[in-house]
């Protein structure tokens, strides 16, 4: 089955009395590892929630299409996988009760869920710690286990908002290492936000945020070359200055 794409056309989003989102135009193509790049307060945690229905924009939409048709949301919705930026996870329970209790909470047969449980623990090295409760995991492992989490559906969206804040340099380059795992086959339409600029070159498309609206978005080197900068740092510094 074709990748789902995502577009963010024109959005407008007011939480309080802030303006999260200020005309936001975002298109995220199917099948691709997408990095959706800013500073705190850039609009990234709002973008991602209105992509997975949790907000609605008060102007503008989000189109999902398939093979260039669009797509009704209640027929993406059962495909579509978040992992939160704050923690989310029980404490109290281990790496395997947390992964016992999505299966029961994704209603999968025993038969889908044991292989894949299988193969989420071995790619993502934990299964030598299924038995430690979460609370008891490194902030690394932490991640791999809501990764996992939110894997254990085989999903068509994968929404992760800052994944790799606070995990230490090792482990977030192992956590790339998974994404780019899943993102090899093409099936699966991955968006990661992040604050790190230097994160932004290890994805297939780029998508810069600054206070609510649109900086620049494209395939990485090609953004880089195009505005005659080494950096993201410099890119998103140019591009901030010519808006304001």
């Amino acid at each position: 089955m074709a990748a789902i794409g995502m577009d963010v056309r024109g959005v407008k989003k007011r939480l309080g009395r802030n303006q999260a989102l200020a005309g936001v135009d975002l298109n995220f193509e199917p099948g691709l590892l997408h990095g959706l790049i800013g500073p705190d307060g850039a609009g990234k945690t709002t973008t991602m929630r209105l992509l997975i229905g949790l907000l609605r924009p008060d102007q503008g939409a989000v189109v999902f299409s398939r093979a260039g048709a669009a797509v009704d949301f209640s027929a993406v919705r059962p495909g579509m996988a978040y992992m939160p930026q704050r923690q989310s996870l029980y404490a109290d329970l281990s790496v395997g009760e947390h992964l016992d209790f999505f299966s029961d909470l994704y209603r999968l047969p025993p038969d889908v869920y044991r292989p894949r449980r299988e193969e989420l623990l071995q790619i993502t090295r934990l299964d030598k710690f299924v038995d430690r409760p979460a609370g008891q995991l490194s902030g690394g492992m932490y991640k791999k286990l809501g990764l996992m989490c939110a894997l254990l559906q085989s999903p068509n969206i994968l929404l992760l908002d800052e994944p790799t804040n606070g995990v230490d340099p090792i482990s977030r380059r192992e956590f790339w290492d998974l994404l780019y795992r899943l993102a090899a086959d093409g099936e699966v339409t991955i968006v990661v936000t992040t604050a790190y600029m230097d994160e932004a070159e290890r994805c297939a498309r780029v998508h810069l945020l600054d206070a609510g609206r649109t900086l620049a978005q494209g395939e990485p080197r090609a953004l880089l070359r195009a505005e005659g900068v080494s950096g993201f740092d410099a890119l998103f510094l140019k591009r901030e200055g010519a808006v304001r």
